[in-house]
């Protein structure tokens, strides 16, 4: 994870200056400023950020909850720890940059505050790693007493921090800020102590995480077929007509392509009427904008067997199912927010769910933006679909887009 942290992390343009180079502590600090979504600049907009840090924080604490209680069984505590620190690391960082305190010097008074502590990092820290210079592994976090007490302590911290802002004593009392920011910043190291965690780890995962949401420069890479025979190849301009039709008591929808009917009819298949007849419109946007589509691929026959692993394996029945269920569940997701007409942006658990179900398949490579941008253009081609009942919907993979036109 590592090596894709840096990897991504050089791609936008000149944060991170030398490939191998530990990450800085003001570095990183500058790095929030330019991923920063708050509309409200500087001490102005302060009192968001620490409801995000709080919040981190109890997300610490919550999965902290459920290792003590689901011991073995909650096998995601590691990654989800690490997770939830770098997204606390942010939101401190970002705050401590209103503040007007650069985040070395948090670290160094934070160093030399109190003597009742074992500290265990470089004095004049400038980076992560300068912090955690011992020999704990990071490969195994700790739970327990110990850690269960620094995380409250660190909660503590930040409650009083919000204490304070709220009301009103640090407004205008900078040493208040700062100092409450300081104790802040020691809890959190030594909580990670505790628990045995990387802060470089959580901090590149989190740039990683970020940058895979909220890009500075987006960007493409190339097809996943691209070095196959044609003949292999998803059709890279796709012209796909829908057609309604009433069969029975029920409606059904035809989706043809080049004159010949892909796959079979399709109805809502449940009692109450959903137009779940039109979900292969996400199949189509899953290909024309990631340029992936297992269930595409098999409707068409153009399954990649002149490689008989790509052919078992990212072409194969299971990944079919995968795709299948993603369109099913962001569909019934969608559709308990009105087929998502005003949404911009999705909830970052829906798509971190998505990205677990691929996990291990070449689609895993797509950034979230991307899987957001897909999902959000299939509900825009799917609210078209249901408003006129049928329609073209042509796919462009060499764009990336996928627009709808109505049937003459």
């Amino acid at each position: 994870m590592i090596v894709d942290a840096r990897s991504l992390m050089r791609e936008q343009a000149s944060l991170f200056t030398d490939d191998d180079a530990p990450l800085a502590l003001d570095e990183y600090q500058q790095f929030t400023a330019r991923t920063d979504k708050n509309g409200k600049p500087g001490i102005e907009g302060l009192g968001f950020v620490l409801l995000g840090l709080f919040g981190e924080v109890g997300s610490l604490l919550s999965a902290l909850k459920k290792k003590q209680r689901d011991k073995e069984s909650f096998s995601s505590y590691h990654d989800e720890v690490i997770e939830e620190l770098g997204d606390a690391l942010w939101y401190f960082a970002n705050a401590s940059l209103r503040a007007g305190m650069d985040l070395s010097d948090i670290a160094e008074r934070a160093r030399l505050s109190l003597a009742d502590w074992t500290y265990r990092g470089k004095a004049g820290a400038t980076t992560f790693v300068d912090l955690q210079q011992h020999d704990i592994p990071f490969a195994q976090l700790a739970p327990g007493e110990q850690v269960e007490a620094s995380l409250l302590a660190l909660a503590g911290r930040v409650g009083v921090l919000l204490s304070h802002w709220s009301s009103g004593q640090i407004h205008d009392n900078g040493d208040q800020l700062s100092a409450d920011l300081v104790e802040i910043f020691r809890a959190l190291l030594i909580a990670a102590d505790d628990a045995q965690v990387s802060l470089d780890t959580a901090a590149r995962q989190n740039v990683v995480k970020t940058f895979g949401r909220w890009p500075e420069k987006r960007t493409w890479d190339g097809h996943f077929d691209s070095d196959f025979p044609e003949y292999e190849r998803l059709p890279r301009i796709m012209r796909v007509e829908f057609i309604e039709r009433t069969h029975g008591a029920h409606q059904q929808v035809v989706m043809r392509y080049n004159g010949v009917n892909l796959g079979s009819p399709l109805t809502d298949n449940r009692q109450e009427a959903d137009d779940y007849r039109y979900h292969d419109v996400f199949h189509l946007a899953f290909a024309g904008i990631l340029g992936w589509s297992p269930t595409l691929r098999a409707l068409l026959r153009i399954k990649r067997k002149s490689d008989p692993a790509i052919d078992e394996n990212e072409d194969g029945a299971r990944a079919n199912i995968i795709e299948e269920g993603i369109s099913t569940w962001i569909f019934n997701h969608g559709l308990r927010h009105d087929a998502f007409k005003h949404v911009k942006s999705l909830d970052y658990a829906l798509l971190k769910a998505v990205r677990e179900l691929v996990t291990g398949y070449e689609v895993a490579q797509r950034p979230l933006w991307q899987w957001e941008h897909a999902i959000l253009e299939g509900f825009r081609i799917f609210r078209e679909l249901r408003e006129h009942r049928n329609g073209i919907v042509t796919i462009d993979l060499n764009q990336r887009t996928i627009n709808f036109e109505t049937m003459q």
